[in-house]
């Protein structure tokens, strides 16, 4: 019985692994990979408590030390959305996230990326947790209340896949 080549030229020169595998005498049907769509996020209970339509697009809120960073991207072909307003809020060592200081809004830049800075986030209810909220018109409102693995952590990084209307 010949041994099985299984080196590289014979996986290309067959044109299928299997086949190289079990000696060229067997013939499977290959099928090419296919990107699945991506799915838009789903929204979060409790992420739209204490939301303020209409909080103001700043630079920082109070006097910053934490980082609100993420990425937002178009359901279905993932493609980067720019210019996406987020309102983020939290409760934090200047606020609770109920006082108006507490929020503020973001816009997405080109590679569909943000970051707002905050105050450091405390923990309310027993969970440290920021709010992110997508209220425009293109895209399916979201609402997000993403938990801080390490409650002394300087950064909730959160990524978000908004469904077109």
């Amino acid at each position: 019985m010949p041994a099985c080549d299984t080196t590289r030229r014979a996986f290309l020169g067959t044109g299928s692994a299997a086949a190289a595998l079990f000696g060229g005498g067997l013939a499977l049907p290959v099928q090419p990979a296919r990107a699945q769509p991506l799915l838009p996020t789903p929204g979060m209970r409790g992420a739209a408590n204490n939301h303020r339509p209409g909080a103001p697009v700043v630079e920082r809120i109070g006097g910053g030390g934490f980082w609100m960073t993420g990425r937002v991207r178009r359901a279905g072909d993932g493609a980067p959305l720019e210019g996406i307003r987020l309102q983020i809020w939290a409760h934090t060592t200047e606020g609770h996230e109920r006082d108006p200081r507490s929020h503020g809004a973001t816009l997405t830049r080109a590679d569909g990326r943000f970051a707002l800075e905050i105050p450091p986030i405390l923990p309310a209810f027993g969970q440290p947790h920021g709010h992110l909220a997508y209220e425009g018109g293109a895209y399916a409102p979201l609402f997000l209340r993403p938990l801080l693995q390490d409650p002394r952590a300087l950064r909730l990084d959160t990524h978000l896949v908004l469904r077109p209307l």
